[in-house]
């Protein structure tokens, strides 16, 4: 044992140093920087101080230094890591490894001798003498007794080619993954629930098991839970739907972004988180900060790995206002009379069918005509016609309040229904429509809107069909004495 000790203490030879240096596992330059050193003195003698802002933007500066840089010594994991045969196989193609933009980070490690620091440290790009890129991890350090001449300084060169290519590749990862997500066609709002699963939890730590009724009982815990909402980022289509400048600008009036029923779609989704739907889907109504209606499909969902805590959501908002829109234009069509915004006969003859098996009743029909429209039609051309069949729609439009209703059912031919309304309050409604026509007439030269007018109540058990031929024929006797009086 003593022996043992007596070598472990016994102080390493110079043949240990060199075997050392030699087989290290990491690649080892021994430089003279002596050279540079002098050109640092003439440097200040010129009235250098900043040696950073002496060689940027000055290549030609950067290169003579390190033209001056001797390499003295390099070990095998060098010459290895460099496909080089040896150390002056190596020195005679320095410019294939030192190339592209080593200067640049050449800058900085001579910046760091020029300050006064014995170690420096950079990361640098070489290549192999094949042409394979290196990236370097480089240190760098003043031998103890050459502070003065710079004339040894050990450099170490790790090769960080894998970490830096993995981190090259995560960033053109996390860059892909941002650019999907900023230029994405579609609303996207990154947003933190964590808070909101946290009082559903507490909810349920209660004994709740029915989160429907819950909230029919306390609409103020669907409130609670918007307010808790965090909005952590939101992309660029998002700012243009909503008509926002910035992020902060939405965030800051998000209340008027989600507004009016939104807390009844909001109610939904908290009931599909309560029952695990971590995804769902629904149409709702936003607004944009100017006050625009914007029809929506919201998709929701909770990102993988937070399932947890929801402290990461994803919400995606397509706007489908147009669509909307067209299928309300539709819909409209289906029901209405397009010359007259009055309801359409296919419109009249449901309500009748549905008034004949619900009411209420009594139901008071009225039945009109248009007088003259042949005659304008042959006199005056069509266009005239539809003005007056148009002047016709506004008096009855105007005449006519929901529930009750006015639709074209021919070519000059028009009903109203009158649901619960009995004969006084059908002729009241008469003569409304009456006085309308005067009104109306004040308003035009070119031509009479002239009205017959036939009306009739039903009585209990009466078909709603019989009431409507006997407003009908009341209203074809008016026609006649029309005619007769003219």
């Amino acid at each position: 044992m003593p022996q043992l000790e007596d070598e472990v203490d016994a102080p390493a030879s110079a043949s240990d140093h060199v075997e050392m240096f030699e087989l290290a596992p990491i690649s080892l330059w021994l430089e003279d920087f002596s050279g540079v050193k002098q050109l640092f003195d003439h440097w200040r003698a010129q009235g250098v101080s900043s040696l950073r802002d002496h060689l940027r933007g000055r290549p030609e500066r950067v290169a003579e230094c390190s033209q001056r840089i001797k390499v003295l010594k390099v070990n095998q994991r060098t010459l290895s890591l460099f496909e080089a045969d040896s150390l002056d196989h190596l020195v005679d193609n320095l410019d294939k490894v030192f190339r592209g933009d080593m200067l640049k980070t050449h800058i900085e490690e001579l910046a760091q001798l020029w300050d006064g620091y014995t170690s420096f440290a950079s990361q640098a790009v070489n290549y192999t003498l094949s042409g394979q890129r290196l990236d370097i991890q480089l240190k760098g350090l003043v031998l103890p007794g050459h502070e003065e001449t710079l004339e040894r300084v050990l450099l170490s060169a790790e090769d960080v080619t894998e970490r830096e290519t993995a981190r090259r590749q995560a960033a053109r990862a996390e860059e892909y993954a941002q650019g999907l997500f900023q230029h994405s066609p579609v609303s996207l709002w990154v947003e933190d629930f964590s808070t909101i699963k946290q009082l559903m939890d507490d909810v349920r730590l209660r004994g709740i098991s029915d989160f429907r009724v819950f909230t029919d009982v306390h609409p103020e815990f669907v409130q609670r839970c918007i307010s808790e909402i965090r909005i952590i980022d939101v992309n660029q289509h998002t700012l243009e739907m909503f008509g926002a400048d910035s992020k902060t600008q939405l965030i800051a009036d998000t209340a008027s972004v989600f507004r009016e029923d939104m807390q009844r779609h909001f109610r939904e989704q908290l009931i599909d988180l309560w029952n695990g739907k971590l995804f769902h889907a629904r149409e709702v109504v936003n607004y944009t900060l100017g006050g625009d209606e914007l029809h929506v499909h919201l998709q929701f969902s909770v990102l993988p790995g937070h399932e947890h805590d929801w402290s990461l959501v994803q919400v995606a908002l397509t706007d489908i206002t147009a669509r909307k829109k067209a299928e309300a234009y539709l819909e409209y069509l289906g029901k209405h009379d397009v010359l007259t915004k009055l309801y359409n006969r296919s419109f009249y003859v449901d309500e009748l069918n549905r008034l004949e098996r619900r009411g209420p009743f009594p139901v008071t029909v009225i039945m009109i005509d248009l007088n003259d429209l042949k005659q304008v039609n042959d006199q005056l051309g069509h266009a005239a016609g539809d003005t007056l069949l148009r002047r016709a729609g506004e008096v009855l439009g105007k005449a006519i309040d929901k529930p009750n209703c006015a639709a074209r059912i021919g070519g000059d031919e028009f009903a109203v229904l009158l649901p619960g309304v009995d004969e006084d309050g059908g002729l009241a409604v008469m003569e409304n429509i009456t006085q309308l026509v005067v009104l109306n007439n004040q308003f035009y030269s070119a031509s009479t809107l002239s009205l017959s007018i036939g009306m009739a109540t039903s009585t209990p058990g009466e078909r709603l069909e019989v009431v409507v031929k006997r407003a009908d024929a009341l209203m074809y006797e008016a026609k006649r004495n029309s005619d007769i009086a003219r």
